[in-house]
């Protein structure tokens, strides 16, 4: 997978911890997208950050459709309803971006495709909720 962003990425410790494997590792799934992500405390993670369980609106530069979609753990995704895996492509691509920024990644075709993140329309974190 490639995965490429306009600036750094920022993750809650928490988001971070609850990632890792028991052996301490990344998925492999995210490994090159987080090989070295700035870690944050739940509090002091910005407002238009990507984390665990936002809902993000973003827009394809090319056919200018938007979609909305939900970064959750493997157990949660229902992709058809948007709700997007954070270890597959599109949801490793997004975790950790800031509203305005342009992620990429690689269908499981091959094919490279481009998003750039329009909206945060929710984070647990801005609405008080540091532990979800």
């Amino acid at each position: 997978m490639f995965a490429a962003m306009n600036g750094e990425r920022t993750l809650t410790e928490l988001d971070f911890a609850r990632l890792m494997r028991k052996d301490g590792q990344l998925p492999a799934e995210l490994e090159s997208c987080f090989e070295f992500p700035h870690l944050v405390s739940s509090r002091e993670i910005p407002a238009d950050v990507i984390t665990m369980n936002s809902q993000v609106e973003i827009l394809d530069p090319l056919s200018h459709r938007r979609q909305q979609l939900t970064i959750c753990f493997p157990r949660d995704a229902e992709p058809t309803l948007g709700f997007i895996s954070v270890l597959s492509p599109v949801g490793a691509s997004l975790l950790g971006l800031s509203v305005g920024a342009t992620a990429h990644w690689r269908t499981p075709t091959g094919e490279l495709c481009t998003a750039q993140i329009a909206a945060l329309l929710f984070q647990p974190e801005a609405s008080g909720d540091y532990t979800t």
